[in-house]
């Protein structure tokens, strides 16, 4: 069995009196792609930020590689190897492409294997190595996501949480971001992934999490949830 990673226990996230997050759990075992859906204001983001420490909780815990991080900020938890692409994405706009690798490598102090990611990330993303003297804030949105998962990817992630990478993006960078994901997820890399796009993200998912009004509804192997009458209704719009 392969070890758990990741694991939330009765996770409860309130902001000025309203309940955002509801007792949730949920778990992320080495290797697997976890897809986390639900409609707008379901609670996934608030989950995905209280999980990286950048959101405080009143309930609950969360354990990462079996040890209880709460209350760690989210720059002790990347040097653990938990990192978070936020959705928005937050390059930095006045820095070359190459300059926001090298960011995401802050952590480490391996000159040639930082050298050897930054090509590795220009073989994932051969449009980044197109313009990696452009300037990031010149990109267009889904270049810049591509930018914002090669630079986390930069510092070497156990897990890497995704937050809605599709939002905005025209159909064809969709397609390209979904393919990129799958193919870092097969390189070994551990992804949560928050998305509003239930029916590719299902798609590519080991297994899935429904979330409703801060509650887990719903889970199982994603290839079942998208052929389930009920997630077929509320999400997939059949």
């Amino acid at each position: 069995m392969a070890n758990t990673l990741l694991k939330v226990s009765g996770l409860k996230v309130a902001y000025g009196g309203i309940k955002a997050v509801k007792g949730i759990d949920l778990e992320v075992k080495e290797g697997e792609l976890i897809s986390l859906i639900g409609s707008n204001g379901a609670g996934k983001t608030t989950t995905m930020k209280a999980i990286t420490g950048s959101l405080s909780f009143e309930a609950g815990d969360i354990e990462y590689l079996g040890q209880s991080i709460n209350g760690q900020g989210p720059w002790d938890l990347v040097r653990q190897g938990l990192v978070m692409v936020p959705e928005g994405r937050g390059v930095f706009t006045r820095m070359s492409i190459t300059e926001n690798l090298q960011m995401g490598a802050y952590i480490r102090t391996d000159k040639d294997g930082i050298q050897k990611d930054i090509e590795r990330m220009f073989g994932i993303f051969p449009r980044l190595r197109e313009r990696k003297d452009q300037l990031a804030g010149t990109m267009s949105g889904g270049e810049q996501q591509m930018l914002a998962m090669a630079r986390a990817l930069m510092s070497q992630p156990k897990v890497l949480l995704l937050d809605e990478p599709s939002m905005g993006l025209s159909p064809i960078m969709v397609d390209k971001i979904f393919e990129v994901v799958r193919e870092v997820a097969s390189q070994g890399v551990t992804i949560l992934l928050v998305e509003q796009n239930a029916q590719r993200a299902l798609q590519i998912a080991h297994r899935g999490y429904v979330m409703d009004s801060g509650e887990i509804t719903m889970t199982g192997p994603g290839k079942e949830l998208l052929v389930d009458p009920k997630v077929r209704e509320a999400y997939l719009g059949h």
